[in-house]
């Protein structure tokens, strides 16, 4: 695992109505990195989406967050991916994780989709590949399958709010370490934060 990184992915869904909800971790992620970074996002027709260039340390990285909804965000994140040339093991996908309590960001690489549509879309696009990264960002499980749905497109508690703007801040400091392909220390640091 010592990849460098060429696309940052957040995953959300357009339209004010989803603005802070717990599906749109992924979205708070990269627009929290494209303020701390000084990147100017433009809506991108060939893409469906919205995406920043920007340099993170020594490196030109593509910042990007589909307009297409959650479940159609492998669209986005092929077409770029194509276009640019940018293999699998080099895009990092940001999303919001049931498995994980709020206020925890983990780090990972590869693996299946754990039910999320999103992940399960960009797989299916980038040719059934599964290797690029992950940081996946708490927001806790309501605690029933049926309640999902409604859960992950509400607003979350303010105090979990304030935990996940938290771990967003520490996943954002660690983005450098990421992109340029240092995974264990960015692990090591980023998985012993507490938001608490």
């Amino acid at each position: 695992m010592n990849d460098p990184i060429e696309m940052i992915v957040g995953l959300g869904n357009p339209g004010t109505q989803y603005d802070h909800t717990r599906h749109n971790a992924g979205f708070e992620y990269v627009d929290a990195l494209a303020e701390a970074v000084g990147g100017q996002w433009k809506l991108d027709g060939k893409y469906q989406a919205m995406t920043a260039k920007v340099r993170i340390g020594n490196a030109d990285v593509w910042l990007l967050k589909p307009m297409t909804f959650m479940n159609r965000s492998g669209q986005s994140v092929a077409a770029l991916a194509q276009f640019y040339k940018i293999p699998a093991e080099r895009i990092l996908v940001a999303h919001d994780e049931l498995d994980l309590p709020a206020g925890a960001a983990r780090l990972k690489k590869g693996g299946g989709h754990g039910g999320h549509n999103g992940l399960r879309d960009i797989i299916a696009c980038l040719a059934n590949n599964r290797d690029f990264y992950r940081l996946r960002l708490g927001i806790g499980h309501p605690g029933s399958a049926s309640q999902v749905v409604s859960y992950v497109l509400s607003k979350a508690h303010p105090d979990d709010r304030i935990s996940l703007a938290r771990a967003l801040d520490a996943a954002v400091e660690q983005t450098p370490l990421c992109v340029a392909g240092h995974w264990q220390k960015a692990m090591n640091q980023l998985h012993q934060f507490k938001a608490d």
